[in-house]
Order: structure tokens, then sequence, then C-alpha cells
């Protein structure tokens, strides 16, 4: 049966999705503890935490990522929390001759569902190549790992104008041959190098243009629909008093925090910025 004119224009109206309608990403905030606190300093913190997060909002995902030493006791400590548990490094085999290094397997078997890939001090201290980071994250996503994917530009690249071929680099690279499903399950972490650790930040005007890039990048690599669901983080120096405004530009969603998450109260400062 053939309708009325006005019946199709109603029924056009409530099937259309209003055009420009994007899902908001949640906010998440990890703390990237790096070689510091021993066993008993890491259960205080994580207690400390837990007992000061309070009921956190649906939106807002909170991860803690202690050295390998204390990742077993403190999978204990945040089970049936709303706190999650990442670690800070691994390698892309799965076993075998490689003295010192961590499997993403036995990452798993003590409870971590993150782990933090390519950060900036694994690349300038210990030599990792955007193609070393790039076999990580393939290893990380192949053994139930979500990857916490770092990149950023140093103060001499800023000062030589070419933060965006760095960043571009590091993307295009970093996530060579990585799929749309699987790239959905990976959290970017922009941290420029000149900000992490010396109390200096990007602006919340600086890091959002890079923001902005990196999810041009994205969208170049797979498409606009799976880049406004990445999650893209901001690190460096983020601290309770500068956490907001950075948290309120449009591309930033997260922070991965250092020194600051060391401490009980700047660490739920920042969470309680969201």
């Amino acid at each position: 049966m053939e309708f009325p004119i006005f019946v199709k224009f109603v029924v056009k109206i409530f099937n259309t999705k209003p055009h420009g309608e994007i899902k908001m990403r949640k906010k998440v905030i990890a703390g990237n503890w790096k070689m510091n606190l021993n066993l008993q300093e890491s259960i205080s913190l994580i207690s400390g935490i837990k007992n000061g997060l309070g009921t956190l909002s649906s939106n807002v995902e909170v991860i803690v990522c202690p050295p390998y030493t204390s990742l077993e006791t403190a999978s204990t400590l945040v089970k049936n929390s709303a706190i999650k548990l990442g670690a800070q490094n691994m390698y892309f085999e799965e076993s075998g001759a490689y003295t010192g290094e961590i499997s993403a397997l036995m990452l798993r078997s003590v409870g971590c569902e993150y782990v933090i890939l390519g950060h900036s001090e694994r690349r300038t201290i210990f030599g990792e190549t955007n193609s070393t980071i790039n076999k990580k994250i393939h290893k990380a996503l192949g053994s139930g790992l979500l990857p916490i994917f770092c990149l950023g530009e140093t103060l001499d690249e800023r000062e030589k104008e070419i933060t965006f071929d760095v960043i571009k680099r590091q993307v295009v690279e970093g996530l060579k041959n990585v799929d749309a499903e699987n790239m959905k399950k990976i959290i970017v972490a922009y941290e420029p190098v000149w900000a992490i650790g010396t109390g200096k930040v990007a602006s919340k005007e600086q890091a959002e243009e890079v923001h902005a890039f990196i999810r041009k990048e994205l969208t170049a690599l797979y498409s606009s629909e799976v880049a406004e669901q990445i999650i893209i983080q901001y690190g460096g120096s983020v601290k309770p008093d500068n956490a907001a405004e950075l948290l309120s530009q449009p591309n930033i969603d997260g922070a991965l925090v250092g020194g600051a998450c060391l401490k009980v109260d700047s660490f739920l400062g920042i969470i309680k910025a969201c």
C-alpha cells in the first residue's frame, strides 16, 4: 500500500541520525609508576587510591601501572574495584633466552589488562624504534592485552618545527598492519618528550593541536568512525592544577600520569578533574 507523502516524510525524519553525532569517549587516567615504589609502598598507594576514589563515573576509567615486582600483589588489591591493572613494558616474544624481559602471557597471568608501549624513556634510553614498538603492539593485541601506545616529539624536534612529521611517522610505523578492529582496542598517549618529568607542560592549545592532528592521521589510516572512537591521552607533567583545562579539550581523552601518580592526593585530584 502506498503511504501518503506526509507519512513518508515523518518516517524519514525518525529514521535519520543527526549529522555530526559523535559518541562521547570515556576519560582514561593511567598512572605510570616507572621505577618507583617497593612492594609495601605499592600496597600503601593502591590502598589509598581505592579508599579515596569513591563512586567513579562510568565514563571514567582508572589504570595503575606498577613495576613488575608489585604486579601480582596489585592485581589482588584492585580485584573487584574500579581500578584496572597495567604493566609498563613487555617483549614481543612469548618465551626464550631473553634475559630480563617479560612476555605478554606473563603479564596476563598476573592479571594485567593493559601495557604501556613506546614510552619516550624506552625510545631514548633503551633505543626502541617504531619497528620494535610495532612488534610489541601486535604481540600485545594477539595475547589479549590492550596497548597504551606512546608517541611524542623531543624539544629539538619541536624547535625545528617538525613535530607533525615526527608524530605522523610514529603513528604510521607504530601501527603498521594493525587492522581497524584491533585499532579500537588501542589507547594512544601523546607525550611531548620535553614535558616529561621536567615540570614543563604543553599549553592546552599546544596539546589539543597535536591530539587533533593524531586523530586526523588515524582518520586517514582507518576512517573517521574509527578515529572518533580512539582514546588519546595527554602525558607530560600532568598535575591536579592543570588537569582540568587539559581534559576539557575536545580531543584530549585522559592522561598518562608520571610523578603525580605516586601520591594518593595528587593522583585522585587528577581523576576528580574528569
